[in-house]
């Protein structure tokens, strides 16, 4: 069964296209020449998850999952949330988003915070979503070589 991952994210791709290698094959947005920028306008990561994955099945009509994923920090009151790609700006970048989290996070020992995904797998007409959450701390600096986003800053509980 072909089913496309509704995302402009090659990081997200590459990891998605390993994952399901066997079971599925994974289409990405140019596969379907979907050449659009996917909308995110909604408030929630749950509403933004469902607006990408409509937006794919209403203008392609194929099957697809997309997702949304926000870095939730206990001491910021849940930020930056649903803003986390764009979380120092419209124009910014993983390492924007790194040096402004990690400033806003000097002096504060309540290091919690969790990423939280919601995935939308839209087949036949009809939406359905999961969750799911790893929870970890921030750290005081970055480590390691792999990763994308926020991971280099934040260390799951466990590992």
């Amino acid at each position: 069964m072909n089913i496309c991952f509704a995302t402009n994210n090659k990081n997200k791709i590459k990891e998605i296209k390993a994952a399901l290698e066997g079971l599925y094959t994974t289409l990405s947005l140019n596969d379907i020449d979907c050449h659009d920028e996917l909308p995110e306008n909604q408030s929630t990561i749950e509403g933004n998850s469902l607006e990408k994955t409509q937006f794919v099945w209403d203008n392609y009509a194929v099957a697809c999952f997309g997702d949304d994923t926000g870095l939730e920090v206990d001491a910021l009151n849940g930020a930056p949330g649903v803003y986390s790609a764009r979380y120092a700006g419209e124009d910014a970048n993983a390492e924007n988003n790194m040096a402004l989290l990690l400033k806003n996070m000097e002096g504060i020992s309540n290091r919690a915070a969790r990423f939280k995904t919601v995935i939308t797998l839209f087949l036949n007409d009809k939406p359905i979503q999961f969750e799911g959450i790893v929870e970890g701390t921030i750290r005081e600096s970055k480590v390691g070589a792999d990763g994308f986003g926020y991971d280099p800053i934040f260390q799951p509980n466990g590992y």
